[in-house]
Parts: C-alpha cells; sequence; structure tokens
C-alpha cells in the first residue's frame, strides 16, 4: 500500500510490480483495496482498455460528439444510429481480420479512385460556370 504525492491522507491505493523483461519494470496501481493479486488488478485493466477503445472508436469513426441538436430525444437518437453504425463497423471489421479505421477509409476508396482517373466534372467546368454566374 502506498500514499500518493498531493493526494488526501486518507486516500491509499496499491501499486503492483511488473517484471516486463530483464531491463524493464512496469508498475500497476488501483485504489480498490480488495484486489491482492496482479493477475486480478490486469484483468481488470484489460476491461476498461476494452471500454477505453470504445470511447476512441465511437468518436473517432462515427462522429458522435457532433450532434448539435438540442432536443434530448434527437440528441439520444443520434447516439443510437452512431452506436449501431459502430456496432456494424466493428461486425464488418471482424470478419475482414481489420480495423474498423480500414474499413470506414475503405467506404468511399474506389469511388475516389474512379474519380480520380475519370471525374464526373472537370475543375474547369466548375470554374467556368462560376465565372458565368458572376457575369
Amino acid at each position: 500500500m502506498i500514499k500518493i504525492h498531493k493526494f488526501p491522507k486518507d486516500h491509499k491505493a496499491k501499486l503492483f510490480r511488473v517484471a516486463v523483461s530483464t531491463n524493464r519494470t512496469d508498475y500497476v496501481i488501483t485504489n480498490n483495496m480488495a484486489q491482492d493479486s496482479l493477475d486480478a488488478v490486469q484483468e481488470e485493466y484489460g476491461f476498461r482498455w476494452k471500454i477505453e477503445e470504445f470511447h476512441r472508436e465511437i468518436k473517432q469513426v462515427t462522429g458522435i460528439e457532433k450532434c448539435q441538436c438540442r432536443i434530448g430525444r434527437i440528441q439520444r437518437n443520434h447516439i443510437a444510429c452512431a452506436i449501431m453504425v459502430w456496432n456494424c463497423l466493428k461486425k464488418v471489421a471482424n470478419v475482414a481480420s481489420t480495423t474498423v479505421y480500414q474499413v470506414k477509409g475503405g467506404l468511399l476508396r474506389n469511388y475516389l479512385i474512379q474519380e480520380l482517373r475519370s471525374p464526373k466534372v472537370s475543375f474547369a467546368e466548375v470554374l467556368i460556370r462560376k465565372l458565368n454566374c458572376l457575369f
């Protein structure tokens, strides 16, 4: 049991030493005083890491935090849709043995390649249309 500097006096934590290799040692700390084995603490950290991965992926892949609605029901619908999208992307990623980031990036890949090879609208046409609207 250890006391953490600049923490309240009654706040205690348990520190576990993990020998990663012969020249490297990591430490795992927990405030759960009931934990008495390193394996149990590492298992709990494993669960927490999965939750952290979920939060990172759902924010980066679905844009869950970008909802600008003010009504609670609409916000809940947006969150539910984002979770369903993440769930579908995760299933496809597991089947394809890739990450959700690779699945999302690959969704428009073929379309972008096709447009870069032979664009349906050329830049010159768009520029001429804009100039014609100005005059």
